[in-house]
């Protein structure tokens, strides 16, 4: 699905700033449509009713035309089939930081889902923050162990909402010191790419398959499909991993990297030009 030539995803890695500047939720503002802006915020993955309502207040005073708050707690209420009417509008869905697996486990396979997913599809711009950044990808990144050792143990994985394919999200990345948990990941299938971003960053994909990053921080990705060894396969649960040929990438604000073509753009600077 993350091949969508006219919708955009904005996959933050949470802490963005929300009182300066506001690059990055300003960016998802302008792609919605700026002061045209038919904004959802979906709180699902907090039970704190406060987080959702802090975003809404945040696109209502930039001038969005309309913003509204689903703090969806079941999915009997995901359920309700008016949603396949009321998202038909719909120009940006914000999901909010928390839990990614309440995202998928109330969300997943739902009418308000589905529509979610169809808007999508229309056009619509899809933002997630934190738990929502992860919750992107078909295969999602639920927990594990921070500043740890790569290891098979140290990750838990499950289905995402199957935005973005063959790519798996972290968040709060150098913050957190989660390159090890990512390493893993990539251990266990090194044709899925892994992209880690920092807090206050993130990345806006165009085009399908074209990311520009943005923000103050930086985001990694690590590419292990021209790997030519590991030992996951023979090593114990807690064995550290061996993982060869793993290529890396760290970017910053102003470059891109195309995730099917596994290529970096660097910016021009005024010497080039």
């Amino acid at each position: 699905m993350s091949r969508n030539e006219k919708s955009h995803l904005v996959i933050i890695g949470g802490a963005e700033d929300k009182s300066g500047e506001c690059e990055i939720l300003k960016r998802f503002f302008s792609l919605a449509g700026g002061r045209k802006a038919d904004i959802c915020v979906i709180s699902t993955a907090s039970t704190n009713p406060e987080t959702g309502a802090q975003y809404r207040d945040i696109f209502t005073d930039f001038g969005a035309a309309n913003v509204s708050l689903l703090a969806i707690q079941s999915r009997e209420e995901a359920n309700q089939p008016h949603y396949r009417s009321s998202f038909a509008e719909k120009t940006g869905i914000f999901l909010t930081g928390g839990d990614q697996l309440r995202i998928t486990g109330i969300l997943g396979g739902s009418v308000l889902g589905q529509a979610m997913q169809e808007s999508y599809r229309q056009g619509a711009v899809v933002a997630g923050t934190s738990a929502g950044a992860s919750a992107m990808s078909t295969t999602m990144l639920v927990g594990g162990v921070d500043e740890a050792t790569p290891s098979k143990e140290i990750i838990r994985m499950a289905p995402g909402l199957g935005l973005l394919s063959d790519v798996v999200v972290d968040q709060h990345f150098a913050q957190r010191g989660r390159i090890g948990r990512l390493l893993a990941a990539i251990a266990h299938n090194p044709y899925i790419q892994g992209v880690g971003i920092d807090e206050d960053t993130a990345i806006v994909i165009s085009g399908g398959s074209v990311c520009e990053v943005i923000g103050t921080g930086t985001v990694a990705i690590l590419d292990g499909r021209q790997s030519r060894h590991s030992n996951v396969s023979e090593s114990s649960p807690r064995q550290p991993l061996a993982l060869t040929d793993v290529k890396l990438h760290i970017l910053c604000k102003g470059y891109r990297y195309d995730l099917q073509k596994r290529l970096v753009s660097i910016p021009q600077v005024k010497e080039d030009i």
